[in-house]
């Protein structure tokens, strides 16, 4: 595994921000089309708090669900108006915020002005009546919610945009207001969050629009949970401080950026601006996130057993200069004819892309429990028992032992249980979009951070770094090994 240092150490009182690649560099000269992959682990410390000289930082909107599903049970639209009224609590003074009644249509509940207001004593008590005396009615159109969202942000000069989205059901009003053109349009200018509540809502499309708008997408099973959790969030959300940080990766001649994308803490997409490399991250606080990136490159003509240079990566944090950044880290390609070494791949790479097979399975059984295929559904959920198992995720097994009872993880043993629910697998579909760390990266040549895709590993007898049990030198050190039988 190739790793970059952290950044400079930490002094009192400034943000730094750190940036480490992890990578297995050895690719097969005979494949068809090589793909490097790697992580890059991307942290800012320091950030603090609170607004700044120049003013708020947050802008919030709220945006409640009030079509009439939201009457049944009552407790339902209680739940969501208190969720709504802690989070105007948390709002520290001065910060605009405005509160939005989502049904078919989208309307401005609070304030009664064109603008939006300016948290204080007064404000906040106004909205918090506002709220109770929302009522609920008619249809859900996702897409109008968001629109108004995305104008009423737009007149705000906080740097940091935010929408909390509470729903209940599926988006039927599409074409009131299409949802596909009305993220394109809001991609950029704000950060979604999205909760679902109740048992009519569908977690996909919770995550189709915070993988879009850089959010995530979370439930409650109880509805009287949810006040103390939008509590949380808003205090996670007041420590936001960056707006944005810039990951730049600059590819070397023959080389081209396939994707980029975050798959921690949840899956992100990630489009580079104006067809450059360079892609935009919103709304830092003290915190680490990780990214996946995909490189394609043409061995033709490129010397082998030797390290080449395939990209640089680096981050910038635009118009703060006071920011202590990393210095640009390469990213490393070593062409080899040896199958045992480029058929490894970085254990934090397979980590992540095995997340995303587990998300996957889980998908595939809520699929298959709809159309009343529960065999299949089982077989789906044993996949991710087998997954989640090999991840060594016993929180994410704690979650399935909702729906299976689990006979044996490792082999994706598992019966479903005979009172599992159609909404049982939107919170499972929720939960799962927030990803594990991952395994602990690698501090120097010597980590052992590559995962053979079969066969066993080796210790070089004179760096100690791991090594494919077939491969005929040391990948860290190049010291040769003896012939092996």
């Amino acid at each position: 595994m190739e790793t970059g240092t952290r950044g400079a150490g930490e002094a009192a009182g400034q943000v730094i921000a750190g940036l480490e690649i992890d990578q297995w560099k050895y690719l097969s000269r005979e494949a068809g089309d090589p793909r490097m992959h790697a992580i890059l682990s991307v942290r800012v410390d320091g950030t603090g708090g609170g607004g700044g000289p120049g003013g708020p930082l947050l802008a919030q909107v709220l945006a409640v669900d009030c079509s009439s599903s939201m009457t049944w049970p009552v407790e339902k639209l209680h739940a969501a108006q208190e969720a709504a009224v802690a989070a105007i609590r948390k709002l520290p003074d001065g910060t605009p915020f405005a509160v939005v009644r989502g049904n078919e249509q989208a309307a401005v509940a609070y304030p009664d002005t064109p603008r939006m207001a300016r948290a204080s004593a007064r404000t906040r008590a106004r909205a918090e009546r506002a709220v109770r005396e929302m009522v609920a009615g008619g249809g859900t159109c996702i897409g109008a919610w968001l629109d108004l969202s995305r104008r009423l942000l737009a007149e705000q000069d906080a740097p940091i945009g935010h929408v909390l989205l509470l729903t209940d059901g599926k988006n039927q009003h599409d074409e009131h207001m299409p949802l596909a053109r009305v993220l394109e349009e809001c991609a950029g200018l704000f950060v979604c969050d999205a909760w679902g509540i109740g048992d009519g809502w569908d977690g996909r499309e919770l995550l189709r629009i915070t993988r879009r708008l850089h959010g995530s997408a979370s439930s409650v099973r109880e509805e009287a949970a949810l006040p103390a959790e939008y509590e949380q969030l808003m205090n996670r959300l007041l420590t936001k401080t960056v707006p944005e940080l810039v990951i730049s990766v600059t590819p070397m001649p023959g080389c081209t950026v396939r994707y980029l994308k975050q798959v921690f803490p949840a899956e992100v997409e990630l489009n580079a601006e104006d067809g450059t490399g360079r892609f935009v991250t919103r709304a830092w606080g003290d915190e680490t996130r990780r990214y996946q990136l995909c490189l394609t490159a043409d061995p033709a003509g490129r010397p082998h057993r030797e390290d080449l240079q395939l990209a640089v990566v680096a981050v910038d944090v635009p118009g703060d200069d006071a920011v202590r950044l990393p210095p640009p880290r390469p990213c490393l390609v070593h062409w080899t004819d040896d199958p045992a070494l480029s058929g490894h791949t970085d254990a934090q790479v397979e980590h992540f892309e095995q997340h995303q097979r587990l998300g996957e399975a889980v998908a595939a059984a809520a699929d298959a429990h709809r159309r009343g295929q529960l065999d299949l559904a089982e077989h789906q959920l044993g996949r991710a028992a087998r997954l989640a198992h090999a991840m060594g995720v016993d929180e994410q097994l704690d979650r399935l032992a909702r729906l299976v009872r689990i006979e044996d993880a490792e082999g994706g043993r598992v019966v479903l249980l005979p009172d599992v629910k159609a909404v049982d697998f939107q919170h499972l579909i929720t939960a799962f979009s927030h990803s594990t760390y991952g395994p602990a990266s690698g501090t120097g040549p010597g980590a052992a951070g590559a995962v053979p895709r079969g066969g066993a590993t080796v210790r070089c007898p004179v760096c100690e770094a791991g090594a494919p049990a077939a491969a005929r030198f040391c990948p860290s050190c190049g010291h040769p090994f003896e012939a092996r039988p």
